[in-house]
């Protein structure tokens, strides 16, 4: 028996098999095209995830037939906030506005207005990358397709729709969209209504582990399983890549650097607090939720700095970095190429390099973006100790977490160990695979979503930590005094 896990990232497809004691049988992945039909807008054509989901499976088909033929259940997980519309054919209407979208400022200002508790409830207050704003944005800027709207989905579960035919979510996946009222795990009818919505147009909602019906005899024939397959609710990417670190306990923390950021902590007890801009939401598990601060832009700033630099290795441009290094750079890298959410909750702030001169070279603009995220990160961390979160480590996942030397550097900006664990790399899709386990045999989360064993801890340098420290203030002050160049 094997247990299939996929996740719907923004810029790729991932696919995981696992076994019945947890080990890897097999991974693949499909890329994914984004679109930007106009300056700071974000979509992706629905079309293309079936498209991504096909090519993973089929690779998985050709390495692991045998262990693909054995699943037995799968799980999903997925980028969040992206606004699926689909008509009464259950159709996609247009393409999905993404997370990373920031076309809906005014909206968030109408929402606020609308629905003055709107914070508490949602667990966070209303920004351009949620899936509520977008709706009225929609309403008001493409009433013919608004009005021909009989769902709305998030990412992963138009996939759900299309391998099951069932229309459910997750409470995780519905947290971010602000419709979900946080502490009653329970769609809010006036934050629904004042959207243009009701529950009529919402999917049902499952915890994570809860079986959402099986996939169906057409597809099983087409991927070459045996069958039944379960499909598990499954999650919404943080929360699943937290299933899949084993973050599912009070004071649980860790980073995530993929394409976004985020700095995400457990919780027994839903704890808003939206004046930091720190998501309160629903975790994939039954009474557990978490505090987040989630940053807009991630390893996708290194990816973009390697672009500009027409380098295609990256890993040898980081392993080049790591030798050049002596120290923080003198460049300042401000990473908002989409915008920022926590703490600025921004979607007009751009990216900058500051300090230039004539001797500045290539690796040391990527040495200052890589120390830019990290900066991102310590914000995130003195807004978690400002709301009583302790932390004396944190865990890395995510693509950014293959980088030793990029995890030092966030070991010496934090001032508290960085932990690499073994297989996290395959991140949420890993966690899904687990809730697809918990959907099918009922097991306890506690024996399933056990910690991953440990790669390695990579100790802060207490003099680095207090030269970062200093030049974080620069950093902090640098956005400061550039916001109002970032506005019309």
């Amino acid at each position: 028996m094997a247990f299939l896990g996929i996740d719907l990232g923004t810029s790729a497809l991932k696919a995981v098999l696992v076994d019945e004691t947890q080990v890897i049988l097999g991974e693949a992945s499909a890329p994914i095209e984004t679109s930007a039909p106009h300056a700071g807008w974000s979509e992706q054509d629905p079309r293309d995830w079936r498209r991504a989901l096909d090519a993973a499976i089929a690779e998985l088909s050709a390495a692991q037939p045998d262990a693909l033929r054995a699943v037995r259940a799968l799980g999903l997980s997925g980028q969040m906030h992206g606004a699926v519309l689909l008509d009464d054919r259950c159709e996609p209407i247009r393409p999905v506005i993404l997370w990373n979208d920031g076309r809906a400022t005014t909206e968030c200002e109408v929402l606020e207005a609308t629905v003055p508790d709107l914070p508490d409830v949602a667990g966070i207050s209303a920004m351009p990358g949620f899936t509520a704003p977008k709706l009225l944005w929609l309403k008001a800027h493409e009433p013919e397709h608004f009005g021909r709207i009989a769902k709305v989905v998030s990412p992963k579960d138009l996939l759900r729709l299309w391998l099951s035919g069932e229309m459910a979510t997750d409470m995780s996946d519905a947290a971010g969209t602000l419709w979900l009222d946080q502490g009653a795990r329970d769609w809010s009818d006036p934050v629904l209504a004042a959207s243009g919505l009701s529950r009529a147009e919402m999917p049902s909602l499952k915890e994570g582990p809860e079986p959402t019906g099986e996939v169906r005899g057409s597809v099983l024939r087409e991927w070459g399983i045996d069958g039944p397959v379960a499909v598990a609710a499954g999650a919404g990417d943080a929360a699943a890549a937290a299933i899949g670190l084993g973050a599912v306990e009070n004071g649980d923390a860790f980073v995530s650097l993929g394409t976004s950021a985020q700095f995400f902590v457990t919780d027994d007890a839903y704890r808003p607090n939206p004046a930091a801009l720190l998501h309160a939401f629903a975790h994939a598990l039954p009474d557990r939720w978490f505090r987040m601060a989630a940053m807009l832009n991630g390893a996708s700033c290194l990816a973009f700095v390697a672009k500009l630099l027409e380098e295609t290795d990256i890993a040898a441009l980081l392993d080049r970095a790591e030798v050049a290094y002596r120290g923080p750079s003198r460049v300042l890298f401000l990473p908002y190429l989409s915008g920022e959410r926590t703490p600025h909750g921004d979607p007009l702030a751009r990216g900058v390099f500051a300090g230039l001169d004539l001797d500045v070279g290539a690796l040391d603009l990527v040495q200052a973006t890589l120390e830019g995220v990290a900066f991102s990160l310590l914000e995130a961390r003195r807004l978690m100790e400002q709301a009583g979160v302790r932390l004396g480590r944190v865990s890395a996942v995510g693509g950014g977490a293959r980088s030793r030397f990029w995890m030092q550097i966030v070991a010496h900006v934090l001032g508290i160990p960085v932990v690499r664990h073994e297989g996290s790399e395959t991140g949420p899709a890993f966690g899904a695979a687990r809730l697809a386990r918990l959907a099918l045999t009922g097991a306890s989360p506690s024996d399933v979503c056990t910690k991953l064993p440990v790669r390695d801890v990579l100790q802060p340098d207490a003099g680095l930590s207090t030269a970062y420290a200093e030049r974080f203030e620069s950093f902090a002050r640098l956005y400061r005094e550039l916001r109002p160049t970032f506005r019309p």
